[in-house]
C-alpha cells in the first residue's frame, strides 16, 4: 500500500526486472581536493551538530511530519512482539509455539524484538562506547575513513542517486561496512581508531552471523518449508553482510526534520542495535506511527524488501522512519544482510499455491536501485506486485 505521511511522493512507472528508475541516476559530484571542501559535503551532518549552525533548507519538510498528530501528546508506544531466541534455537517443547509466534508477528508486524539472543549486553555496550568515541574524533581524523561519493561503504552521508530536488535530505551521519564474507571487508575503511574499533566489530558481526543464519532459518521452519536453509541460501550464494552505525544529532525542530524518512529495508532481514536511552525509532502500523520501546539487551528485527518478496508475501517489510530528539543525540547500529548484485528474486514455489497465488514479478536486486527508491519515498514491493 503506497503511503504518504504527510510527506510528497514522486512516483515513476512499474519497472521490469528492478532496474534502474529513469527518474533515478547517480549524481556524480567532484569537489577540490581540499579538506574543507570534503567536510562541508562528506561531514556536513557533523559540523552542522558541533557547530550548532542553521540547517540548511535541504534537511526540512515544508509539513509536519506528524501533520494530524497534537505535538503535545506523543506517540502510542508499538506493543511489539517479543521472540525468545533461546526458545526458537533451543530444540524444546516450546519450539514449536515460539516459531508460530515468530511467523504470526513477522506476518503482521513485519518486526519483533529479539531477547535472549546469545549476544553478550557488555559487547553491545562496547559497540555502542567506540561508535561514541569515533564520532568524538576530530574532523580530520573522522574523514581519513570516508567513503567515496558513488559508493557504500565508509563514513559520511549517502550518495543522492535522484535528480529530483524536492528529495529532502536525512539528517545522519553514518559509517557502513561490509563484515561478511571476510574477503569482501574493504579495510582501509574501517577506523583504526579508537585503537579496538576493529576487534569489537570483528567480534559483534561473528555474533550477529550466527544470529542472522539461525533466524533465517526459523523463519524458513515457521512456515514449513523442507529445507530450512531455503532464504539462507539468498545469502549465502553471493551476497553480503554490513554493519551500519548511524549518528543522529539534536535538532531543535525535530517536527520538520527526520534523520531517515520513512522507508521499508531493500535488505533480506535487518538487526538494530538501539540507543540505550534515547528513542527514535518508530514503525507504522494500520496508518498510525508508534515508538519502538526500547528494551534492555533486545534487537529490533525487520524483515526486509527481499524476504517479502520470496516469501510471497507471507513476511511483511515494514515501513519506518527515524525521529530526532530536540535535546539528545542517538546513536544506532543495523546489521543488513543483501542478496548479490544481479540476483534474481521472486517467491519460493513452496510458497505459491492455487490458495495462495504468486504476489510479485521476479526481479534482479541492484543496490543503487533500491537506494533510488528510498529517496524517492517508493517500496520495490509495491512496484513489483502482481
Amino acid at each position: 500500500m503506497p503511503y504518504t505521511s504527510g510527506f510528497v511522493i514522486h512516483p515513476f512507472a512499474p519497472l521490469p526486472e528492478f532496474q534502474l528508475p529513469l527518474a533515478v541516476h547517480i549524481v556524480h559530484l567532484s569537489f577540490p581536493n581540499t579538506s574543507s571542501a570534503i567536510a562541508k559535503t562528506m561531514d556536513s551532518v557533523h559540523e552542522i551538530a558541533i557547530t550548532g549552525q542553521n540547517l540548511p533548507a535541504k534537511y526540512i519538510y515544508t509539513d509536519s511530519i506528524n501533520p494530524s498528530q497534537d505535538p503535545s501528546i506523543p506517540l502510542p508506544l508499538l506493543e511489539i512482539p517479543v521472540i525468545d531466541f533461546n526458545r526458537l534455537a533451543t530444540p524444546s517443547i516450546g519450539t514449536g509455539e515460539e516459531l508460530e509466534r515468530l511467523r504470526s508477528a513477522l506476518s503482521s508486524y513485519g518486526c519483533v524484538m529479539v531477547t535472549n539472543h546469545r549476544v553478550a549486553s557488555s559487547l553491545m555496550d562496547r559497540v555502542r562506547l567506540v561508535f561514541k568515541q569515533f564520532l568524538a574524533l576530530p574532523m580530520e581524523e573522522r574523514l581519513k575513513w570516508q567513503k567515496e561519493v558513488d559508493g557504500f561503504d565508509g563514513y559520511g552521508s549517502d550518495m543522492i542517486v535522484t535528480k529530483d530536488v524536492a528529495v529532502v535530505h536525512d539528517f545522519t551521519a553514518r559509517l557502513r561496512l561490509i563484515t561478511w564474507p571476510e574477503d569482501r571487508r574493504q579495510m582501509k575503511y574501517w577506523p583504526e581508531k579508537p585503537h579496538d574499533f576493529r576487534e569489537v566489530l570483528d567480534e559483534y558481526s561473528s555474533k550477529l552471523r550466527v544470529l542472522h543464519d539461525a533466524t533465517l532459518k526459523a523463519m524458513a521452519r515457521s512456515l514449513n518449508l523442507e529445507d530450512d536453509s531455503t532464504f539462507l541460501k539468498v545469502i549465502r550464494e553471493g551476497g553480503t553482510i554490513s554493519s551500519r552505525f548511524n549518528f543522529y544529532p539534536p535538532c531543535p525542530t525535530p517536527d520538520r526534520v527526520l534523520g531517515l524518512k520513512p522507508h521499508s529495508d531493500g535488505t533480506v532481514i535487518t538487526f538494530v542495535l538501539q540507543d540505550r536511552e534515547v528513542e527514535g525509532l518508530q514503525v507504522l502500523k494500520d496508518e498510525q506511527w508508534f515508538r519502538v520501546p526500547i528494551v534492555a539487551d533486545g534487537l529490533v528485527l525487520n524483515v526486509g524488501d527481499q524476504l517479502e518478496i520470496m516469501s510471497n508475501g507471507e513476511f511483511k517489510s515494514p515501513i519506518h522512519r527515524v525521529v530526532l530528539n530536540p535535546k539528545k543525540e542517538r546513536i544506532s547500529m543495523a546489521t543488513l544482510s543483501f542478496p548479490q548484485e544481479g540476483k534474481q528474486i521472486e517467491p519460493f514455489e513452496g510458497l505459491v499455491s492455487r490458495e495462495r497465488p504468486r504476489l510479485y514479478r521476479q526481479v534482479k536486486y541492484n543496490g543503487v536501485a533500491q537506494l533510488g527508491y528510498y529517496q524517492s519515498g517508493k517500496r520495490v514491493t509495491d512496484e513489483v506486485r502482481i
